[in-house]
């Protein structure tokens, strides 16, 4: 059978719910999984209407229903938020932001009653959730506040393909994540850093690799350069790396990291844990934006999301790629399946 997923709209004003329209018709979505969507079901109308796409709009209060009646031309939508709330494109609101939170914390609660396998997020506006009262630097801290987790990480996915040559394809976890650059070599430490490598760990065995093969990043340029350039590689981690190893791990490191990515496109390596949020996102987003996933490690439920963001100056204009979207729902599936 199926896995059952539950896709959540992101930010009215933002791509979300285009992307969620956009998508809905494609065959690749529904081959996959059985998909029902969470959030106001008129501004999914208006998205539909936006595309002209032949998907018509159901509200659902079953979710078995839901999961029953989906297919490509019918999209059930477990409602959430104010069903005649018009978006303003682009903009930062409140009411954006609790909707959003209100979609993703409905799709949760249904995870951990295992009412769905997985969940997909459309992606929201951090400014909004501030704006609604809700204080998350993003969706990896919510999620893991609503699961009640501590040892998480967000990782960046791209199946193996044109771009990753690897056979499991290529995951990069990040031991910083929404924060400032100035704050992270503080937030550096052999714990850290060995907990981000045992997540990668098991995320690439979920995603079928028996031994999967961990590279860890290094800080500075040219790896501190024998201490010429910071000396956190020597100090903090190399010793989290000889930590995991001591453990049975296949995990090496720390590498400079403008060479590392490159060898780990090349099938050198099935993930990376990089030290901070751009170190990683920009390699991985380089090599395949609309074919990443946003994965989070750590979870007692499947949660992926498209690796892109709200896209203020797209959204509403009829340009949403859809490519992500399927993308996250077919690696959740994936995911689901080894659960």
């Amino acid at each position: 059978m199926r896995p059952r997923i539950l896709i959540t709209a992101g930010d009215p004003n933002g791509i979300g719910p285009e992307v969620i329209a956009a998508a809905w018709s494609d065959e690749r979505l529904h081959t996959s999984c059985l998909p029902v969507a969470v959030g106001p079901p008129g501004v999914l109308r208006q998205a539909v209407k936006l595309l002209d796409a032949p998907v018509e709009v159901e509200e659902t209060a079953v979710l078995s229903d839901g999961y029953a009646r989906s297919r490509p031309d019918r999209m059930p939508c477990l409602a959430v938020g104010p069903n005649d709330l018009r978006p303003t494109p682009g903009q930062i609101t409140a009411i954006g932001g609790e909707v959003a939170f209100g979609a993703v914390t409905a799709a949760v609660e249904h995870a951990l009653q295992n009412a769905c396998d997985a969940i997909v997020t459309a992606p929201l506006s951090k400014a909004a959730l501030h704006a609604a009262g809700k204080i998350y630097p993003g969706h990896t801290e919510l999620l893991a506040e609503l699961c009640g987790v501590q040892d998480f990480a967000m990782m960046l996915y791209l199946p193996p393909g044109e771009q990753i040559e690897g056979a499991f394809g290529l995951g990069v976890v990040h031991v910083t994540l929404h924060t400032s650059l100035r704050s992270v070599p503080d937030l550096l430490s052999i714990d850290a850093i060995a907990a981000k490598c045992r997540l990668a760990h098991r995320a690439l065995q979920r995603l079928g690799a028996a031994q999967p093969r961990v590279a860890v990043a290094a800080l500075n340029p040219h790896g501190g350069e024998s201490g010429l350039f910071g000396d956190e590689e020597s100090r903090v981690i190399a010793p989290a790396v000889a930590c995991v190893r001591a453990e049975g791990l296949l995990v090496s490191g720390p590498y400079p990291t403008d060479t590392l990515m490159m060898r780990a496109r090349h099938g050198e390596f099935d993930a990376v844990v990089a030290m901070y949020h751009d170190q990683g996102h920009i390699a991985l987003k380089l090599l395949g934006m609309h074919a990443a996933v946003n994965i989070t490690l750590g979870l007692p439920i499947v949660r992926t999301s498209v690796a892109h963001g709200t896209a203020p100056d797209l959204a509403w204009k009829g340009q949403a790629e859809p490519a992500g979207l399927i993308a996250a729902a077919r690696t959740a599936a994936l995911l689901a399946a080894t659960r």
